[in-house]
């Protein structure tokens, strides 16, 4: 019942989620934070937004710097979606629906038709009305995905989709930090206000409107040469608006009190990307070979703005952040959303980057026991942006050249030892191609150096057993300089750490995924912004998830799991701390008929009340008390 990447960064050791400013996905990779790796199908998807497993055949994660494949960013690793596709020579439907405790349901179909002898079409669609334990938090969420696939012949397929996704919901920031003031020790979030919310209702919102287009096609050119393609264009309009606490708690006067900001953000986006991919299966003496040779251009065109607030009725710099009392209900006026260039800190940027790729990889097989792998990736990525405002132009154009290697050795069938390196690098532009001005154009590229040795066994057929060891390096991160207003090149950190995974059916009525992380992410170069020893923000050292499955009979199921993450520091300041916590949910499972099941998903069952992740040292989101969802399944 995973239905959010945060569900689903629960499940994966050396991922955690973040609280994305209340209207996207976020995740911390390696101790490396980004809104941006996101891929579907193997092509980038870096829009901020919720994403949906709706039309999701499966989720691969990938750890470690990925950029021989993927391409820029990935320093930490990243998420691929891969899309449902038609189905020739089949007509199946399946539906699904479920409603929580808060109120909030869900509806999805899936539906394949057969056209003819050689082709297919599926629909994929699905409506969600969004509620929690919030105050004010609502919304609803929308897609449909139609695509007909069809085989041209023998050794040809091709495939061609449409996507609409809409997302429309409240903004929510979460709770403030517990206090502002001189303290010897770091504060945490503010705790008694785990429904509170510190917005402003008809304010604090989302709306997110996608188009989306997707082809693929993919040619047996001969029994060892296959040959395929992909394209997608997405046209994405989002615009969000929030009203947020700006500082935590003060309590040196009377009454308490919280300062207030506001602001709007609103993005468009056009994206075209194509790809190609030529793989070798073959054979030159002793060695087999899986040799892929392929190449990526991609064209973005971004526009972004950022909308300031005031409150007061004026323009003047005092009137950016309003205080109000702390209380069970806040009351914080409305702002005055004022855009343009009124040297309030609004920002108006057109951006618009090309992107042209050349990859190619060979995995050399010696023997039985033997692999080599080995890699190495051009990028040339050119980003021009323009202040609306004033007109200023700033361009950036980098070379870039990602390698990858790695050796198995495989001792037995069912067991791999691996050792492996890889680097990426990340633009001095930000995920979204916002950042670019006078000095970030000046600046070398974010680099990214991951060593790693792992081993991967099949402990029974249905068992597997996971467990890498790395160290990874981020270096080029920048920093403010000594000159107020400049940048310098001169941050630095460093991830070290362990991760184990055991997924599979231990027995035959027993399902389970189990996974433990130990992260240890700090700053290696002392700059201006932070010394060098401090850690890294939301990056908990420890991290443990556990979910079991049993099969009490054919018709009657039971599943029970555990999820700990250990304390962390909301931010680089290390000075606010995100409380540990340890959660405990439950299920029941259910056949009732031979196309008809259900489960009831029953999630903090113990009733803990904890804070899963912050944005800085002033939001804290909470979690949810003791609730529990209804899902019923069935196919036709």
């Amino acid at each position: 019942a995973i239905r959010s990447m945060t569900d689903l960064a629960r499940l994966v050791p050396g991922v955690s989620a973040g609280q994305g400013e209340g209207h996207r996905d976020q995740l911390t990779f390696r101790g490396n934070n980004s809104t941006a790796d996101f891929f579907v199908d193997g092509l980038r998807d870096d829009v901020q937004y919720y994403r949906s497993f709706y039309n999701i055949e499966r989720v691969e994660v990938h750890k470690g710097p990925n950029a021989m494949v993927f391409g820029r960013g990935g320093g930490g690793g990243l998420i691929n979606r891969i899309t449902k596709g038609a189905l020739i020579g089949e007509t199946r439907t399946e539906a699904n629906a479920s409603l929580d405790t808060f109120g909030a349901w869900y509806l999805a179909a899936d539906v394949n038709a057969q056209l003819g002898t050689a082709a297919g079409l599926r629909v994929n669609a699905f409506y969600e009305s969004l509620d929690n334990h919030r105050d004010a938090f609502s919304g609803e969420r929308y897609a449909v995905n139609p695509v007909v696939g069809a085989e041209l012949s023998e050794t040809v397929k091709v495939e061609l989709g449409y996507e609409y996704v809409r997302d429309d919901r409240v903004v929510d920031r979460g709770v403030p930090g517990a206090f502002i003031g001189t303290l010897a020790a770091p504060t945490g979030p503010l705790t008694g206000f785990r429904d509170t919310f510190f917005g402003t209702r008809g304010i604090n919102d989302t709306d997110l409107e996608a188009h989306i287009v997707r082809f693929r096609a993919e040619a047996a050119l001969t029994d060892q040469l296959t040959l395929s393609a992909q394209a997608l264009y997405g046209d994405y309009d989002k615009i969000y608006r929030n009203v947020f606490a700006a500082t935590g708690v003060n309590r040196t006067g009377p009454t308490p009190t919280v300062g207030i900001e506001a602001y709007a953000d609103p993005t468009q986006r056009e994206t075209f990307i194509a790809q190609s991919n030529l793989i070798w299966r073959g054979t030159t003496g002793l060695l087999d070979h899986v040799l892929l040779i392929g190449t990526e251009y991609t064209v973005q065109d971004t526009y972004n703005e950022r909308i300031n607030g005031f409150f007061g009725g004026g323009l003047a710099a005092s009137n950016r952040r309003v205080t109000v009392a702390l209380s069970a209900a806040p009351v914080i006026p409305v702002p005055l959303l004022f855009a343009g260039p009124t040297g309030n800190s609004n920002r108006a940027v057109s951006s618009d980057l090309s992107q042209f790729s050349l990859y190619v990889q060979d995995q050399i097989s010696v023997g039985n026991h033997v692999e080599l792998i080995a890699g190495l990736r051009y990028d040339r990525f050119d980003l021009s942006a323009v202040n609306l405002f004033n007109q200023a132009r700033f361009a950036r154009v980098d070379d870039l050249w990602s390698p990858r290697v790695g050796l198995v050795y495989k001792p037995v069938p069912n067991a791999s030892l691996y050792v492996s390196y890889a680097k990426s690098f990340l633009p001095q532009s930000g995920d979204q191609f916002v950042n670019l001005d006078l000095t970030s154009a000046a600046l070398k590229p974010e680099r990214f150096d991951n060593y790693e040795v792992g081993v991967k066994w099949d402990v029974i057929p249905a068992l597997s057993l996971t467990a890498a060891l790395y160290r990874l390096d981020r270096s080029n991160t920048r920093a403010p300089g000594a000159v107020a207003g400049t940048v310098v090149l001169t941050g630095e950190q460093r991830s070290k750490g362990f991760e184990l995974g055991l997924v599979g059916k231990p027995l035959p009525a027993w399902q389970v995924s189990a996974g433990y992380s130990y992260t240890d992410a700090e700053i290696t170069a002392t700059t201006s912004a932070a010394p060098a020893g401090r850690r890294v923000g939301q990056v908990p050292r420890h991290q443990l998830n556990l979910w079991n499955r049993v099969n009490v009979t054919d018709s009657v199921g039971a599943g029970v799991g555990l999820f700990h993450q250990s304390k962390s520091f909301a931010t680089i300041s290390n000075a606010a701390i995100i409380p540990a916590y340890t959660r405990l949910d439950a299920a029941l499972f259910l056949k009732l008929g031979e196309r008809i099941d259900a489960q009831v998903n029953v999630e903090n069952l113990l009733g803990e009340k904890y804070f899963p992740f912050a944005h800085n040292d002033h939001n804290f989101s909470t979690g949810a008390p003791r609730n529990a969802r209804l899902t019923i399944r069935a196919r036709f």
